[in-house]
């Protein structure tokens, strides 16, 4: 049967195709224009795009540093409505929100709505924050006091990746504007248009010009960002190349403060005690956003005596999944997203390539229709244990099944990777699941559950690949 991509409208609203600096839309100093093609149907989106550069990023400081000011100036009360606004706006356009990564990502309603539903809570959680940065009183002896003060950084950057743009934009702007900072935002390359929406609606919530900026633009902007001396704080989520890249600058510039998250390859273990509907359900979250998220669980590890039942089960799942591939993104009624870019795509189909080699294809890993960015899901069993598949983040929709048959070689198996961003544990033995949860490296860990979001609950990891962070600012 052939695959066939789906059609979209592209005149619903405009595209934002300009910088947002010091509270409007402006033009770049330089003339480089891009061009942002559908991953749903290689339709072209634009070719307007502009590209910001160096240049730009000092106009954005500049503006930020006058935002500062003004920022300063205004109550605790007036701040927390602001942000309280803001949160509130985001709600109110939802749909122009999705929209915009639909058509050009092909990001799914479910996904996109529970994104779009955490940025704003992000904003409405730190808008009610701000009255809670106290100081706190060391010592106090006749006229002689002693005491903390908390003081804001000035101005910070930050730098979203392309599958969850609005939800790190919040993570990172959100706790900066509360504790008093002002932020520049530089977009994803290639899922530019949301952030820049999203960016402007901050002055219509009351913030005030120059308070969240918003750029769009490759390398030069990234490292001007990092450079940048009169910036002093700056947060990435991205690959581990350019996370260096960005600490390297930092250092060499005014060795400015640096949160990075780089990634994951979060295992999911499964005991045979445990709830097995509930563990198959979590086993499938891989499929979400088509794998392109961070925490997602993509290292299966099975006990050897509900294996072999426990990946038919999954592999069913898998390919009902699968049928939905190619629906139209603005329906509430398509569980699935292609890859969000053709880069993506060849990423992860040399990834499967790849994989054949070290580990057994059960099902899937075919590329979907000569349009569009699809893929089928892949589920490999039993690989090598230096396999790439099993060591490397894929950011694609590849899941990876190991037996064991001891806690204590699961718990090796799980720990032997530099990625310690979530960890899941499926059992029904408490003392287990407290053992796991202390001694699993990892900077979530989740017991018969699929992890989560909550603005109050902190989000960092461990070792090299993913510096902790809270809420990644």
């Amino acid at each position: 049967m052939a695959f066939h991509v789906p059609q979209l409208d592209l005149s619903q609203y405009q595209f934002p195709l300009q910088a947002f600096i010091g509270g409007e839309f402006v033009d770049s100093t330089g003339n480089d224009k891009h061009t942002l093609i559908s991953a749903v149907n290689d339709e072209i989106i634009t070719k307007e795009l502009q590209w910001s550069n160096s240049q730009d990023v000092d106009l954005a400081v500049e503006a930020a540093e006058k935002g500062l000011q003004q920022w300063k100036l205004m109550s605790r009360e007036q701040r927390r409505d602001a942000l309280v606004r803001f949160g509130t706006l985001i709600r109110k356009n939802r749909q122009q929100l999705h929209w915009l990564e639909a058509v050009l990502v092909g990001k799914d309603a479910g996904f996109s709505n529970f994104e779009i539903g955490a940025a704003a809570d992000l904003f409405i959680y730190y808008g009610n924050m701000i009255d809670k940065f106290g100081t706190e009183v060391l010592h106090a002896e006749d006229d002689t006091m002693r005491y903390t003060l908390r003081q804001p950084w000035g101005v910070c950057a930050g730098i979203c990746p392309f599958n969850a743009p609005l939800i790190t934009l919040a993570m990172k702007a959100a706790p900066a504007l509360a504790c008093g900072n002002t932020i520049i935002i530089k977009t994803s390359e290639t899922n530019p248009i949301s952030t820049l929406f999203m960016a402007s609606l901050s002055c219509q919530a009351g913030l005030p010009p120059g308070v969240l900026n918003c750029l769009v633009g490759g390398a030069e902007v990234g490292d001007a960002l990092a450079s940048h001396m009169r910036i002093r704080k700056v947060s990435f989520t991205g690959s581990v190349g350019v996370g260096k890249l960005i600490h390297i600058a930092a250092a060499r510039s005014n060795l400015k403060s640096v949160t990075t998250e780089l990634g994951g390859k979060s295992p999911i273990i499964v005991f045979p005690d445990a709830d097995l509907d509930g563990a198959l359900k979590a086993a499938t979250m891989f499929l979400m956003m088509n794998g392109q998220g961070c925490a997602l669980g993509t290292r299966l590890y099975l006990h050897e005596s509900i294996a072999d039942a426990f990946v038919d089960r999954l592999s069913s799942a898998i390919q009902e999944h699968a049928k939905g591939l190619g629906g139209g993104p603005m329906s509430k009624a398509t569980l699935s997203s292609p890859l969000y870019h053709h880069r993506q795509k060849a990423a992860v189909m040399s990834f499967i390539k790849a994989g054949q080699n070290e580990a057994t294809l059960l099902w899937g890993g075919r590329a979907l229709g000569e349009k569009g960015c699809y893929i089928e899901p892949a589920l490999f069993i039993d690989p090598s244990p230096d396999a790439r598949i099993l060591k490397e983040e894929i950011f694609g929709p590849i899941l990876v099944v190991s037996r064991f048959s001891s806690d204590d070689e699961v718990l090796q198996m799980a720990n032997d990777t530099e990625f310690g961003l979530a960890a899941y544990v499926w059992t029904k033995d408490l003392g287990r699941a407290l053992r796991f949860a202390q001694q699993l490296e990892a900077g979530s860990v989740s017991v018969n559950g699929a992890g989560g979001f909550s603005p109050d609950v902190p989000m960092g990891g461990w070792k090299r690949k993913s510096c902790p962070g809270y809420c990644y600012f």
